[in-house]
Parts: C-alpha cells; structure tokens; sequence
C-alpha cells in the first residue's frame, strides 16, 4: 500500500481563493483511484469552512505543538471524501480569520500549521511514504522534516516532493524571526538565507527529495531570469529534481452535460443547445438577446502578469469596429476594474463588467460564450483555458507557462477530399497587444464560418483535461523516489 499525504493551505470545496484550492480538491481523488493507494490531505480548519462539512468531521487527536517558545493547542478533525482522507489543523488563534491569507503573522500561522502537521503524523500513527507539501505556505513541512524530524522513529524514510504553484509568493521574512517564529537554529541559516533574508520556498526547493511545477512550460521558464522571480539560479543548480505536470480540471465539477448552475445543459453532440445559454446570460446580464453575436469572454484576476493591459490596449477599437459583446468577471488591481468599467460605461450593448469573484457565475459565462481570452504574461498552468474548451468556447492564449502545453494554435488543411482541423485554440507568441489582436480576428473569422466552427468546438470540447494523465505523472514521480 502506497501512502501519500498532500498538503496546503486550502482545498475545494473546504476552502479555497485560487488554482491550488482546485489542486488539492481533485488531484488527491484522482491519485486515490489507484490501486493499492492510500491517499490524505491536511489542510488548517478555517473559520470559512462550512457548517455542513464540519457536522461530518471526527476528532482524530488533540495535542500540543511547541513552536519557539510558544506551546499551542492542536485538534486534528477529519473527513472522507471521493476515497480521500483529508485532515484539518484546528486552532481558532490562527485559523479563525476574516480571511485565509494577508495577515500580519502569517509566517508564524503556517509555520504553526507545518510543525503541526509534522507533529500529527506521530499521534495519528500515519507516516506516508511521501510528503507533497505545496507552495510557500506549507514549505516548512519539508524543513522540518529534513531538519528535525528526519531521525525520529516513523520519520526516517518519508520521501519529500515540493510543488511550486506560484513562484511570484516565496514566503520572504526577516532573520530576526528564524529562532524566534520558525524554531530553527544557527545551523539552518544557510539553508534559510536568500538575499539576505529568510525564503522559506528556497528551502523547500533545496532539501526536497523532487520539486515540481504544474506544467513542463513552467519548469522551463522559471529557471530564467525572466520567470524566475530571483529563484531561477537556485532551480537552475536544482534542475536535476525539478520537473513539470500539467494540471487538470475536476471532470464531475466542470460538466455542461449534468452542470446544474448553467440553465441548459448540453455536450458536444448536443452543440446546438449551447447557445441557449448565451441567450440566458445576455437576458440576466441586461444586454441585447442576440444568437448570431459572437461573445467574447474574460474570467480572471484584472492585473497586469494576467495580459489585462494588452486587452485594455486593444477593446475600444474591436469593440468600435466589430458587431461583437464582451463580458468580464474578476476582480484585481483598481485601474484595470476601473477600465472595464468604463468601456461598459462606453458601450452599453456590447460590455458588462461584473467587478467580483463569483464560481457560479463564471460557470454560466463558460457555457454561454464563444471565444474565451486568455492572453497571459505568465501563467504557471491556468485552469480557465480547460474549462472554457469543456464548456465549448474557443480559447484564445498566449503561448506561455502551462498555456502553451494545453492549447495550440488551430489551422486546416484539406486532406484526401476532407477539411482536417488541428489545434484547440488560437495562440500567439509575442506579448504584444498586435498579435492579440489579430487572434482574436482570426477566432472571429472562424466564427463566422459556422459549419467549420461547430466541428472545431467540437474537437476542443473531446480533449481531455482531466486528472487521469496529472495523476499518472504524481504518481510515477513518488515511485521514483
């Protein structure tokens, strides 16, 4: 029986912000329908997690953690779901929050919840055979097991793997908390030091039996300056144990065949229904009903690295010139909310701006539009791109990060008497607001051929981007080591 533990900061349906929430709830499911594979998460009790789920939760143990001089209560509750066993780290100083992250004592709550989970393994009387920590947050895990737990009984021949989500958040602090908040000594300060201070994901990275990112693009880019936000030397002298797995998108969650938060449900064979969903949200959304008008779609956080600035360079101009409605859901840096805003203000019947983070509603905009943007500076993965080629809109991306291994660009040729189509997408490679552009007009121009855009999203909606072929990497990583 293999033995995995994940860990992170949050998990879906429990808890999530972003890409990793999506990771541990689906990749642990997927790792689970192996044979012979025992598979559990660990993950903090958040005060946001809901009621409903914490009525199935069972006290597992209760204990101390000894952080510095601090000695702190610890409760591990836990629930099944999907054959996983995923475990929560319950203290209310840390984990009772208005928010998941941004407060002042971040660095001393995850390193409570990475000394606890190490800790925990002890009075649950679990040791896996491997350890997947993931991302700044839980980094410490790996730390402490290489630095202070490695000769305990149990502990001895746990494996480490640490996944870089993000590299942009490294968890950056201050020496001056080293012995104080992490409970490390002199001897780790090396280990610990990068640029002068504390860099809790390159000691992760250093001591870890393997390090992975979520796409093979990714694993590349960041070992350059360009990508690497300060780290890429450290990966570069690393490269040996690094590689790249693309993510996946959880299959039963995103399903416009049985999607009960879209009004019609439809699948590649019933294509023709799709477009009743963008009637529905034309309707709900205030703009013109319109079958024929093609909609172009963002759902992201408005900031710069996400290309917002190359779609603000070139929507007054498409929209001006072409019969074309846009509709944008995020939220993210105030002069790109304000932006949108102001082109629906300027276009009444072609724009809606919804300046908020809504699930729901992002999942009714996948079903109902035809062209979806994507024109990223860097993406490690992105997951909007899967679910709107599931969801039957075309995506149009920049050849980057995990965009470039999941979409490639659409032509055609014809072949012994039939139309051939390749690709899955429309991609351009430069970031410049001209190439984008021009994408975008070539996904029009497709559009406006409807017998050979209907074979093509049907394609894109056959390519499978679930966790199956995710998993099968994780899984041949940990036998490896």
């Amino acid at each position: 029986m293999k033995k995995i533990l994940l860990v992170g900061a949050e998990a879906m349906p429990f808890a999530a912000t972003g890409g990793l929430g999506d990771v541990l709830g689906s990749l642990p499911a997927a790792l689970a329908a192996a044979p012979d594979t025992d598979v559990r998460v660990m993950m903090p009790l958040y005060a946001q997690i809901p009621d409903s789920f914490r009525k199935k939760m069972k006290t597992e143990a209760v204990f101390t953690v000894k952080l510095a001089w601090r000695e702190q209560y610890c409760g591990i509750l836990s629930l099944k779901r999907k054959g996983v066993t995923y475990y929560f780290v319950d203290n209310e100083y840390y984990f009772h929050r208005a928010a998941l992250y941004g407060s002042f004592d971040d660095g001393e709550r995850f390193a409570f919840f990475s000394m606890a989970v190490l800790e925990s393994l002890w009075h649950l009387g679990f040791f896996p055979d491997v350890l997947h920590a993931n991302d700044w947050q839980s980094a410490l895990t790996v730390v402490y097991l290489d630095r202070l737990y490695r000769q305990r009984p149990g502990y001895t021949n746990i494996r480490s793997v640490f996944t870089i989500h993000n590299i942009e958040y490294q968890g950056k602090y201050d020496f001056y908390i080293l012995g104080d908040v992490f409970s490390l000594g002199a001897d780790c300060r090396d280990l610990m030091n990068f640029g002068g201070c504390i860099n809790l994901m390159k000691a992760a990275i250093v001591v870890a039996d393997r390090v992975t990112t979520v796409s093979p693009r990714y694993a590349e880019e960041i070992c350059t300056p360009a990508y690497g936000h300060g780290l890429d030397g450290i990966l570069r002298d690393n490269r040996g144990k690094l590689s790249g797995i693309l993510n996946g998108i959880d299959y039963d969650y995103y399903n416009p065949g049985q999607d009960a938060e879209i009004p019609v449900k439809y699948n590649r064979n019933t294509l023709s229904r799709k477009v009743e969903n963008k009637t529905a949200l034309q309707r709900e959304l205030g703009l013109p009903e319109d079958p024929d008008v093609p909609m172009l779609a963002i759902v992201s956080r408005l900031a710069a690295h996400k290309g917002m600035d190359l779609a603000a360079d070139i929507m007054p101009r498409l929209l001006f010139e072409r019969n074309v409605q846009l509709v944008v859901l995020g939220r993210g840096e105030a002069g790109y909310e304000n932006f949108f805003r102001d082109l629906e203000r300027r276009f009444p019947a072609k724009v809606r701006a919804m300046i908020l983070y809504d699930r729901a509603l992002a999942k009714r905009i996948y079903a109902a539009c035809d062209i979806f943007l994507m024109p990223s500076k860097s993406e490690p993965c992105g997951l909007s791109q899967m679910v709107a080629s599931r969801y039957g809109a075309i995506p149009v991306t920049r050849e980057t990060g995990g965009l470039f291994d999941s979409i490639k660009g659409y032509w055609k040729e014809e072949k012994d008497g039939k139309t051939v189509l390749h690709g899955n997408g429309f991609t351009f490679a430069n970031y410049r607001s001209e190439e984008l552009s021009d994408r975008i007009s070539a996904a029009l121009d497709l559009y406006e051929d409807p017998a050979t855009c209907r074979l093509f999203v049907r394609k894109i909606m056959q390519i499978d981007f679930s966790w199956k072929q995710s998993a099968a990497g994780y899984l041949a990583l940990y036998h490896a080591i």
